[in-house]
């Protein structure tokens, strides 16, 4: 495959970009994102086939699933903090590549402790790809289109949800856990000569001594009250997702459901791959603030379909779910670095920490719930997470004029839309 730098980055953002070779370059995009975040919520569709298998509760194994997001959170600060001098191609196919590790272990160990350990480790790997990985899509792509290649990737993000699940399903009931593991480490090795093969090598991700003294002023970033509110609505995005796709599967076990058939059940993920990319319109209209709203509120008639007792409504409810909790993911991330000026590095790695921190501890909190007092009370937990995320988007309604204002000066010098 040719170089994707050589063949569509330009050095300069004079170059104007052809649009055939932005759907195919903005195609390896979203791929790379796929390859980088498929094992993160796969192993969510074959917990209850883990839970027999290890023999604990679904608590205690819907937190060793999710213990990836503590490696995310983790990962996303380090690199925030120390990765500017780290080439960006090199750390992510080398962390795309370690990933392959720890997967293939997950094949070998029926120790509940290791197996929480090694998805500690697929998150590190999977965090530092990540974050490196916008950081290139950042430095290489012009304002206008960086956009679209931005776009690209939350769209390969949410395909990793959406197939990712269903081929761990697939491949866990006709092959078993074992060869599940394994096929999820080809696909890690896949990413890693994916990356070798597309992108170029780079230089230093802040190489002059002002950003690095302005990208380490955490204290600016942390008492910022706007980002503060950012980083709740995050916190509280990731929290109600993993809380309610992780322990969904035992109540949809309990309306008669295979193992098959649950990994289908994802698919309810296919209408986020044509409504995420609605984020930057949503915004433009609405404000960020009345955005997150919105979705929100849209995500929590979602949360209370799923009291539901008919498979259908369900369903349609998990659906929904998805579409407000991806939408306002988008809007909230693009606030991030419109509020932190000139921290964005800093408050990237703060927002990437919170929200991950959120997923965990939600799967932790919403287990012992539904472990406790059954998957009603669970689920009006979750409704009220969402509402006191609405809440934290209040302050953000000021957003709106600013944006516009913002637009109207990057459209006067000629640099087109603000980056969102």
């Amino acid at each position: 495959m040719a170089n994707l730098d050589r063949a569509s980055l330009p050095a300069s953002a004079s170059v104007l970009a052809n649009p055939a070779a932005d759907r195919w370059h903005f195609g390896i995009i979203a791929l790379i994102a796929f390859l980088t975040l498929v094992d993160l919520f796969a192993a969510q569709a074959i917990l209850p086939s883990l839970q027999r298998e290890f023999g604990v509760s679904r608590a205690t194994m819907g937190f060793a699933v999710n213990a990836s997001t503590f490696g995310m959170a983790a990962a996303g600060l380090a690199v925030g903090i120390f990765g500017r001098n780290l080439d960006r191609r090199s750390g992510i196919w080398i962390s795309l590549a370690v990933l392959a590790v720890p997967t293939v272990l997950l094949s070998t160990t029926r120790d509940i402790a290791i197996f929480t350990g090694l998805r500690v480790a697929q998150g590190l790997c999977m965090a530092t790809a990540f974050t490196l990985t916008m950081a290139y899509l950042a430095e290489h792509f012009p304002a206008e289109r960086a956009t679209g290649a931005l776009a690209a990737y939350v769209t390969g993000n949410v395909a990793s949800n959406l197939f990712g699940r269903i081929l761990s399903a697939a491949v866990a009931d006709l092959g078993g856990l074992s060869i599940n593991f394994q096929t999820f480490a080809l696909l890690n090795l896949a990413g890693a000569a994916l990356v070798w093969t597309t992108l170029k090598r780079t230089e230093r991700m802040m190489p002059d001594r002002l950003r690095r003294r302005r990208s380490g002023n955490w204290r600016l970033v942390l008492g910022n009250r706007r980002l503060q509110s950012v980083l709740a609505i995050g916190f509280l995005i990731l929290f109600v997702f993993i809380g309610t796709y992780t322990y969904v599967n035992f109540r949809l076990v309990e309306l008669g459901l295979s193992p098959m058939q649950l990994g289908l059940v994802y698919f309810v993920f296919l209408p986020s791959l044509f409504t995420t990319p609605l984020g930057g319109y949503i915004s433009r209209r609405l404000g960020a603030g009345a955005g997150i709203v919105l979705t929100l509120f849209c995500a929590a008639l979602g949360l209370i379909a799923l009291l539901s007792s008919s498979l259908a409504i369900v369903l349609a409810g998990l659906a929904v779910v998805a579409v407000g909790t991806f939408l306002a993911q988008a809007l909230a991330t693009s606030q991030v670095g419109r509020i932190a000026d000139t921290e964005k590095a800093a408050a990237s790695g703060a927002y990437l920490a919170s929200y991950y921190t959120g997923g965990l501890l939600g799967s932790l909190v919403i287990g012992q719930i539904y472990d406790r007092f059954g998957w009603n009370t669970s689920v009006l937990v979750l409704v009220a997470m969402l509402v006191f995320a609405m809440l934290f988007a209040v302050p953000l309604r000021a957003m709106k004029s600013s944006y516009r204002n913002g637009q109207e000066t990057a459209l006067s010098n000629g640099s087109g839309q603000p980056h969102p």
